[in-house]
């Protein structure tokens, strides 16, 4: 008997926004429990600088309370401010110093052939993206805290997004998805549907010129903008080395004890 292929979550209702990236609803990852994640609660995405008004309007009609901002001044500086949405709470909370990795990324931007080569090549450019997401989540345990206590009180439903909606982000709904229970295969499944063509995001080099941007070049730079298990794993793989449970993880790294977890799931679970 033949099976029909099941349609990813991600890419059941996913709307497609001209100026926004990686756009989707959480909602239907399953957990642990048997429920799964409320539709209409927790969205995530890229930057919003570029939205377009039509993109505005379907954001404003989300009934969105807060939009979480991962993005660090550099970002900002880059892509620019996200616009404002009326009656939406915007909060900032960098997930990386505009200091850390600037040289690196101006490299990227403006290096040449044999420099990217010397940075990127041999798989060091996975290697990097795998040693961000193990610092991220060593290291930003009360950015972490500090969301999901603002879900758990009033902060639904809720956008979270740094500048492609892959890393920063991905790594704060992944969090998220363990406080509500989610399984791990589910979390990553969503993670890796950022892994799209059409949802990466649109990295501006120097000199974009086709000259410049040789298949060398891109396949140099496509580690730096792919959404691969590998470093989804890392920061689980962090967790494990750290905390040892999720639990323990959740608890003592983050504060947010099982009550509060609870609260968070009574707030975003169906059943």
């Amino acid at each position: 008997m033949t099976q029909t292929p099941q349609v990813p979550q991600a890419e059941q209702t996913e709307p497609r926004l001209s100026g926004v990236r990686n756009f989707r609803d959480v909602g239907g990852l399953p957990t642990g429990d048997g429920r799964t994640v409320r539709r209409g609660v927790l969205y995530r995405s890229g930057h919003l600088a570029k939205a377009t008004a039509e993109d505005a309007a379907f954001l404003s009609s989300l009934g969105l309370h807060t939009v979480f901002d991962f993005r660090n001044d550099a970002d900002v500086a880059l892509d620019g401010h996200d616009i404002a949405l009326d009656g939406v709470r915007h909060v900032n909370i960098p997930l990386t110093d505009p200091a850390d990795g600037a040289e690196f990324w101006r490299m990227v931007r403006d290096g040449d052939l044999a420099q990217l080569r010397a940075a990127l090549g041999d798989g060091k450019a996975a290697l990097r993206m795998s040693s961000t997401y193990r610092v991220i989540m060593k290291t930003r345990t009360t950015e972490h805290s500090r969301v999901l206590h603002a879900l758990a009180e009033d902060s639904v439903p809720a956008l979270m997004h740094c500048a492609a909606g892959k890393d920063r982000a991905g790594l704060s709904v992944a969090v998220t998805l363990l406080a509500l229970g989610v399984e791990r295969d589910a979390i990553e499944e969503d993670y890796l549907a950022s892994a799209a063509p059409h949802r990466r995001y649109r990295f501006r080099r120097s000199d974009d010129s086709p000259a410049a941007l040789t298949p060398e070049v891109e396949d140099l730079l496509s580690p730096l903008f792919d959404a691969r298990r590998e470093y989804l794993d890392a920061a689980f793989t962090t967790i494990e080395e750290e905390w040892g449970t999720v639990d323990a993880y959740l608890t003592r790294g983050l504060g947010f004890g099982p009550d509060r977890r609870e609260r968070l799931r009574a707030r975003m679970l169906d059943g």
